[in-house]
């Protein structure tokens, strides 16, 4: 019974022409058959912007670490797609396309991360990218915390937030949770969920509508209600 653990960081607050501008959550999975969504997780808002978002990768090994010091796992999936190498053995030669001289520069230090993590859990890192299923939760899973995220940035500025979503998915709340289905063919029971522990959905009018911008992509207007 494979155990992966997985992380992603994702969902951008937009501005009024549907321009992303910062990132607002990392999130670290552990999934396990039938693999359709987290059997534990951690999860931080980092609202980050995102020109830094390659620099993101850092933090979610640093979570994938972290997670493994709580619970077991067989592998790391890594949010880079690169066939599934070995993230300790990645060379400069190897990388290639557009994102080559941002992951250049963090190349050395996810590369002793993911040795730490070899050495300390016995547990490999690789580079598997959007191919993997975890990888797809854990993208799920951090939308999923980034709404919460986004509604308490709405009631604290007292001003209304636009969230886009990650590809392919669908925001449903019930019970003090929200979770974001997974949209994408052979996916309807995959998904990701947050526990909304501080009530701030009550405390907000969430209208989801289609990214006029991005094909495939959703957005929430998150707006604070005046009762509240």
């Amino acid at each position: 019974m494979l155990k992966v653990v997985a992380a992603d960081s994702g969902a951008a607050t937009l501005n009024s022409r549907f321009e992303p501008l910062k990132i607002v959550a990392t999130t670290a999975v552990m999934v396990e058959p039938p693999y359709r969504g987290a059997h534990d997780f951690l999860a931080e808002p980092i609202f980050s912007p995102v020109e830094e978002g390659h620099a993101l990768i850092i933090r979610e090994l640093e979570l994938c670490k972290k997670l493994l010091g709580k619970i077991e796992a067989d592998i790391v999936h890594l949010d880079m797609s690169m066939g599934g190498l070995l993230v300790e053995e990645i060379s400069p030669v190897q990388l290639r396309g557009k994102a080559r001289s941002s992951v250049l520069r963090i190349l050395p230090q996810i590369r002793k991360l993911a040795t730490d993590i070899k050495r300390i859990y016995d547990v490999d890192v690789i580079a598997l990218g959007k191919e993997s299923v975890p990888v797809r939760i854990a993208e799920l899973t951090t939308g999923a915390h980034a709404v919460l995220y986004a509604c308490s940035q709405a009631l604290q500025t007292r001003g209304e937030q636009i969230l886009g979503l990650p590809s392919k998915c669908c925001v449903k709340t019930a019970r003090r949770r929200v979770t974001l289905q997974s949209l994408m063919p052979a996916e309807h029971d995959v998904s990701g969920y947050a526990d909304d522990n501080k009530a701030v959905l009550e405390a907000v009018q969430l209208k989801e509508t289609l990214n006029p911008r991005a094909r495939g992509f959703r957005v929430l207007r998150i707006i604070p209600r005046k009762d509240h």
